[in-house]
């Protein structure tokens, strides 16, 4: 398939395959741009940030984003204005002295403690109430007036939790940023500074734990299950752990962020495999927040301290917001909509239920009710072209190369609210290995680990190769592979930095890893021997 890489617009344009390996469905895109947009426009003003937000684009199905200029975005050449311009702008623009004086405040009197406090009080337990409301419902025994109704608030309460998603995450920026930067400015680089956050996030690790319970039930019983039933039948408190994880798990996307991920209920076999496999997750490994403490001057412990205590509580606020506002209501979505596609299958109106997913959000409806919009054929050549594109090997920029930021030339509390929030981003994303330097990454935990190679794209497809031990490499990672990862006795990534989900996932998790493999998949094959030496961020194939 050719396809050309044209800018969708000024600037440069990043390629974001850690939410999105592949050709995005176009629902998926529509509320990843409707979240990002909505929530960054409003959160880098209210932080202070010279910018206008992000702004995200579908180039050949795949996201591409930029942030966003606060001036001149929609020049030709959407290069920084010259230095001198720059300053001048900072001291006498009224929205620059607005945004300098709204960082000063917020930098003095951050928002966090009251974010988390809201999250754990009121906004959680409302995300929970809310998902289990529509998980209540049974679509197949809706008519189709009342599935195109349950369909409609499933993409209202879908479109305002992917801006919730990302509000949170302006939330949660700020004092990761703050300690990244605060670590970073005594010398301690990143990779060091975030392995003080391991063991931050229960949210990651209670899943699997889950999982362990009831796996010590059904050995306790002697059993040796091949379903779901069988794993109820090995004992009552079987039954009720078991129904319990499905409660809270069973509608979840389990293998990526986009409507063509299954979720666990689709998958019992997964779901079976992952509760035999089940292991209590090993130690964190990593840096010990008391090491480099003592790095510091005496003075300025106090601050780290503070800082280390509000990333910590940060990055597990961060780690819980993806299941809950974004898997588990798209996971909710899909389950209606692949009924929605059953009834087109029915009636001649789709070839494959799956074939629903290629529908914009607005013509979901006219369709099922009315008989309204695309027929069979084109949905079948939509899907088509979707599956085609995921053979695509896009470039990681489009337009003009990666500008730093101008810190140096902004206002002092500006420039640090910028410093902080290009800190995360780099964190995120990771930076390209040098030259010379192949299969070379970010690495995660203390000690070596050698194992059979298993290339996956999906965490589905990684889950029903891999057998424990097995080093998993594949394009990135989310909260969704949770279940695969808890498998593994290593990870190689092509995408992704030091505060990555994949990272992140293992360090919590104890798990071996090298983040940002960039040619990993060129020189790594499924069945291959592997040593993943995380201490020198290094893969080595044997």
């Amino acid at each position: 398939m050719t396809v050309s890489w044209v800018p969708p617009g000024p600037g440069s344009w990043q390629l974001d395959r850690s939410h999105y390996s592949s050709a995005m469905t176009p629902i998926a895109y529509e509320l990843a741009r409707h979240g990002m947009e909505e929530a960054y426009r409003a959160g880098f003003a209210d932080s202070g940030v010279p910018s206008a937000g992000v702004e995200l684009a579908n180039v050949n199905g795949f996201a591409y984003s930029r942030v966003r200029p606060l001036f001149g975005a929609d020049r030709p050449s959407g290069r920084t204005p010259p230095d001198r311009l720059v300053k001048l702008l900072g001291r006498l623009h009224p929205e620059m002295r607005r945004r300098e004086k709204r960082a000063a405040e917020r930098l003095a009197r951050p928002r966090f403690r009251d974010a988390l406090r809201e999250w754990n009080e009121t906004t959680r337990p409302a995300m929970i109430d809310r998902n289990r409301s529509f998980q209540a419902v049974e679509p197949a025994l809706l008519d189709d007036l009342a599935l195109g109704d349950h369909v409609d608030r499933l993409l209202a309460h879908t479109f305002a939790s992917s801006e919730l998603h990302h509000r949170l995450h302006m939330d949660d920026l700020g004092p990761l940023g703050l300690f990244v930067v605060l670590c970073r400015d005594h010398g301690i680089g990143t990779d060091a500074a975030l392995g003080a956050l391991a063991g931050a996030s229960p949210s990651t690790t209670d899943p699997g734990r889950q999982l362990v319970a009831i796996r010590a039930e059904v050995e306790r019983a002697a059993v040796t299950p091949r379903s779901l039933d069988d794993v109820r039948a090995a004992s009552d408190a079987a039954a009720r752990l078991l129904d319990a994880y499905l409660d809270r798990h069973g509608s979840v996307l389990f293998s990526g962020y986009d409507l063509d991920s299954p979720t666990l209920q689709e998958r019992p076999n997964i779901v079976v495999k992952a509760i035999m496999s089940a292991t209590e997750p090993a130690p964190a490994a990593g840096a010990v927040g008391d090491e480099l403490r003592a790095l510091l001057p005496i003075e300025d412990r106090p601050a780290f301290d503070r800082a280390l205590t509000d990333a910590r509580e940060a990055m597990d606020m961060r780690d819980d917001n993806g299941p809950l506002t974004i898997e588990w209501p798209l996971g909710l979505l899909r389950l209606a909509l692949l009924e929605v596609g059953r009834r087109l299958v029915e009636r001649e109106g789709a070839a494959d239920a799956e074939h629903v997913l290629e529908l914009a959000s607005g013509e979901i409806v006219p369709l099922l009710v009315r008989g309204e919009g695309p027929d069979a054929g084109e949905l079948a050549e939509r899907a088509g072209r979707r599956a085609a594109r995921r053979d695509l090997d896009p470039p990681p920029f489009l337009g003009d190369p990666p500008e730093p930021p101008p810190l140096p030339l902004l206002p002092p509390a500006m420039a640090k609210a910028l410093d902080m929030v290009t800190s995360v981003v780099d964190a995120l994303f990771g930076a390209a290995a040098p030259e010379g330097a192949p299969l070379t990454g970010s690495g995660v935990g203390d000690a070596p680990h050698t194992g059979i190679a298993r290339v996956a794209e999906t965490a589905e497809d990684a889950i029903a190769a891999m057998q424990p031990g097995d080093v998993l490499v594949t394009r990135a990672t989310s909260p969704a592979f949770n279940l695969v990862l808890s498998i593994a006795g290593g990870l190689v990534t092509v995408h992704g930095g030091p505060m990555s989900h994949a990272a992140v996932l293992s360090r919590e998790l104890g798990l071996p890893a090298v983040i940002g493999v960039a040619d990993c998949l060129d020189h790594i094959s499924t069945g291959d021997l592997v040593e993943v030496d995380p201490v020198r961020g290094v893969v080595t194939v044997r």
